[in-house]
């Protein structure tokens, strides 16, 4: 009897060991397994390659590119009648299985075999996640395995209703259209909590085969589709038979709408930005994409600037507006032209056009550098450097003039005479040091004193922003950060930014005293404000073709130019920019602190 007891008892405690053997094998293998996998957080913060978002200042997106899901919901956001739907569609055993359904195998291989064609699948949401975010779509063993593998271990670290969220949010439904809010906005302008029953159903029967299903390009195809979800919807009690009935009979209304986040609310601004892009992170990483770009822009202020080109460029007269922060380089407002849609070349930052007596800036800024003092006394009057004979504007001469006065009033004849006096270089020189003619060298010729050299009004903006920094001259740019992949920071301005010594303090604060006078007792004073000091100066081409004015509240450099894009000559005056760049910082001034230059 003892004997036979303690047979019981080693069998009782060889059975208990095999058990713990086999569960520490289990776990050990799973692991093992595990550790050759990649991680499931990825799931968590999955996109495409490829794909790219710009934020504004306020976190407003200003455009998504690529295959993103343009608009994501939360798992208590999604509708229980769109999860059921697919469900319905795609896993009616989700939450039974651990991310292999071989029960969900044998049916679909029964009912193709006995269909003689492949009318469902086998692959669970679960495996259908994995391989949306890991995989490919090779239809191979291998990649098989690997969905499989992949599910079993989503399974193990997520919750079902992460699980199901993240398809739902991610699966590919045609059209351009990640998602189930891409999808309910695509084919019908809707909110997911807005679509009806048959809708719902339409949607979650795309996921098989998206571009033969949809029904945008095939409508009947789409329609039998839904049929088949709805008959499973009733089979899995989700529907009453009533509601089976009405929307089987149901047709099809579509309103098709544009993916959100498609176009960009900032055309002109947000194309620069992908085209500064390969200078500020590698091929590979835009490849790689997930990218999330922290971008300079003011939206309230860019639609401001937007709407002051638009009521005073009459007809086909164009105009462009920079913004540009002093201090950071940073761009506020980047407005390239009137009408993307129709014209896509921005005249920010791609037209070259003469800057006129804007320029003056760095053959003063050079001469006041160069030891002559703003009271200093030249004569204005007609005269000529060897064949060219400048004149004044309206044939205007003052005489005896202080080299102050002469810029208040934006004299040519004094402006071509500093630059004899100091010499083409030193005005050349000062110039690249602004930015100005990094690109396209600078030539020697007495024009240059008056403009004659074209540039873009996004690099002069930028030299008056040196000039409103103390001197201090910052590269302009588009973008704050860039952040990769798991939300990694790849690129900071803050970090990167380009910036020089252009001028010495004391000779940016003379000019920027200059500037000052320029607009409350010269030509500027269209801009002229009660409230703000401002600093700027006017500029015009020959017969008024490019008309100009680059000013400076204390922390914000604004420049403006309007002209027709075949450079014909306008009927406007540089007055006309002045008082327009007024009336834009009048539109933001309540966002702006009231400060002083130093």
């Amino acid at each position: 009897m003892i004997e036979v007891r303690l047979k019981q008892i080693g069998i009782i405690i060889g059975t208990f060991t095999i058990g713990i053997i086999s569960a520490i094998s289990e776990i050990k293998i799973i692991s093992v397994i595990d550790s050759l996998l990649p991680s499931s957080t990825k799931v968590l913060e999955f996109s495409r390659p490829g794909t790219i978002t710009l934020f504004s200042t306020k976190g407003k997106i200003i455009q998504k590119l690529g295959p993103a899901t343009r608009e994501k919901i939360t798992f208590e956001e999604m509708p229980l009648l769109v999860k059921r739907a697919f469900l319905s569609a795609e896993d009616r055993r989700f939450y039974n299985h651990k991310g292999v359904d071989v029960w969900g195998i044998s049916r679909a291989l029964i009912t193709n075999l006995h269909a003689r064609a492949v009318k469902e699948g086998g692959s669970t949401i679960t495996q259908q996640l994995a391989r949306i975010v890991f995989l490919s779509q090779d239809k191979t063993l291998t990649r098989k395995f690997k969905e499989a593998a992949l599910a079993l271990k989503l399974e193990r670290e997520l919750s079902k209703a992460e699980i199901l969220q993240h398809y739902l949010n991610n699966v590919y439904l045609g059209s351009s259209a990640y998602g189930i809010a891409d999808a309910a906005w695509v084919y019908f302008s809707k909110t997911p909590n807005e679509l009806t029953l048959d809708e719902a159903a339409l949607i979650a029967g795309l996921a098989p085969a998206p571009s033969l299903y949809s029904p945008l390009v095939n409508p009947q195809f789409a329609i039998k589709r839904r049929d088949i979800v709805l008959e499973r919807m009733k089979q899995e009690g989700y529907i009453s038979k009533v509601d089976y009935s009405q929307a089987l009979n149901s047709s099809l209304n579509l309103k098709p709408a544009t993916p959100k986040y498609l176009n960009s609310i900032a055309p002109f601004f947000s194309g620069w930005v992908y085209q500064q892009l390969p200078y500020l992170i590698t091929p590979e990483q835009i490849e790689i994409g997930g990218l999330k770009i922290q971008t300079s822009i003011n939206l309230e202020w860019q639609e401001a600037a937007k709407e002051i080109v638009n009521q005073l460029s009459e007809e086909d007269l164009e105009g462009a507006v920079v913004s540009i922060q002093p201090n950071t380089g940073l761009i506020k407002v980047l407005v390239g032209g009137k009408n993307f849609q129709a014209n896509q070349f921005n005249r920010a930052t791609q037209a070259l056009r003469s800057p006129g007596s804007t320029f003056k800036l760095f053959t003063y800024a050079a001469a006041i550098q160069n030891g002559l003092s703003p009271t200093e006394k030249l004569i204005d009057k007609p005269r000529c450097w060897k064949d060219y004979c400048p004149k004044n504007f309206g044939d205007k001469y003052f005489g005896e003039i202080t080299i102050e006065d002469s810029f208040i009033h934006s004299s040519n004849i004094v402006a071509v005479e500093l630059l004899e006096i100091v010499g083409f270089e030193e005005v050349i020189s000062m110039a690249n040091k602004l930015g100005i003619g990094i690109n396209r060298k600078i030539g020697k010729y007495y024009p240059l004193a008056i403009g004659a050299y074209e540039e873009t009004v996004l690099n002069m903006t930028a030299a008056y922003a040196g000039l409103a920094n103390r001197g201090v001259y910052i590269e302009p740019s588009p973008v704050e950060e860039i952040r990769g992949p798991n939300n990694a920071l790849i690129w900071s301005h803050l970090n990167s930014r380009k910036e020089r010594i252009a001028l010495s303090k004391n000779t940016a604060d003379i000019v920027n005293k200059m500037l000052q006078k320029a607009v409350s007792d010269g030509t500027g004073i269209a801009a002229s404000m009660v409230s703000r000091q401002v600093t700027g100066k006017t500029g015009t081409s020959e017969g008024a073709r490019d008309i100009w004015f680059i000013g400076s509240i204390p922390h914000l450099t604004t420049g403006i130019w309007f002209g027709y894009d075949d450079s014909r000559e306008t009927s406007n005056s540089s007055g006309t920019a002045a008082w327009a760049w007024k009336q834009f910082i009048s539109k933001i001034e309540n966002d702006l602190d009231v400060n002083n230059f130093q």
